[in-house]
């Protein structure tokens, strides 16, 4: 596997001796002084110029950075995505034979002066012209959890506690495609949110939990990580048990916190239905 600095020569290289590309920057994770350095981070890469049409008409320059073992274009106008692109920006997500990825995306001057100050892990690596406007040095400032207003709280914990009525029923109608699918949507996705703010707010807010929660691990205490992982039991009754106790102990201390309110009233209730419901026989011809 090519090192990082044989990666950034390779980078670097071409954009110098093409003179189509007028500046580069990079952000992502290696651009990150909090994130953890390992083999799988990718090179979130950008190079600059007037007029992208060529690099996409004209694959071949692919070779320079290695032999593909797959590839993906998601800004493809008949990748059949139905997303809408911008013509001032196309992005290959490529995946080499020896395990190093390069996500490069190729930018007009005009898209990178609309997007260049959107993140705050950005880098300037090239600049031949002095294009690149003035930035601070990168951070994951941008990234950091952000202290709930009272109108968010509301809505994520009624989210949880509404919706863990349609977890319950697609159980008891043994629909585990549905079932699964609302307890993935709505319980998990309500629980992250809260344990994203329980970090934050048990730092200041002045971390970031990465992206998809991939830092939980490093910032709850193992008794509440324990319980965590138990959210994705394979029994899905299991797995709502550990949600429900879980979220009652990081929604309760986010209302201490903070001065929010914690609809325990909705716990209770939710909780003695999903109890009812998950008691109940297959054949059973009314709820209470």
């Amino acid at each position: 596997m090519r090192s990082a600095s044989e990666m950034m020569g390779l980078i670097l290289r071409f954009a110098e001796h093409d003179e189509r590309i007028r500046a580069v920057y990079m952000n992502g994770s290696r651009t990150n002084p909090n994130a953890p350095k390992d083999i799988f981070q990718d090179y979130d890469i950008v190079y600059v110029m007037q007029d992208i049409s060529p690099f996409i008409n004209d694959q071949s320059w692919i070779n320079h950075f290695g032999t593909l073992l797959m590839m993906q274009q998601p800004d493809e106008l008949d990748a059949g995505k139905g997303i809408e692109t911008d013509p001032g920006r196309y992005a290959f997500l490529m995946l080499f034979d020896d395990g190093n990825r390069i996500d490069l995306s190729y930018q007009t001057f005009e898209y990178m002066k609309m997007v260049f100050k959107e993140d705050s892990l950005t880098v300037p690596l090239l600049d031949k012209d002095g294009t690149l406007p003035e930035i601070p040095e990168a951070s994951d400032v941008d990234y950091h959890v952000k202290r709930p207003s009272e109108g968010e709280f509301n809505s994520v914990t009624n989210d949880f506690w509404w919706c863990l009525q349609n977890v319950a029923k697609g159980l008891w109608r043994d629909e585990l495609p549905y079932a699964r699918h609302m307890y993935e949507l709505t319980t998990r996705a309500a629980l992250d949110q809260v344990i994203e703010w329980w970090i934050g707010g048990d730092n200041d807010y002045r971390v970031s939990v990465g992206k998809m929660g991939k830092y939980f691990k490093q910032y709850l205490p193992e008794s509440y990580w324990q319980l965590y992982q138990q959210t994705y039991s394979e029994d899905t009754w299991e797995a709502v048990d550990a949600a429900t106790e879980l979220f009652g102990l990081l929604g309760r201390t986010i209302a201490e916190r903070t001065g929010l309110h914690y609809p325990v009233e909705d716990e209770e209730a939710m909780l003695h239905y999903v109890g009812r419901v998950r008691t109940l026989h297959a054949n059973a011809g009314k709820i209470f």
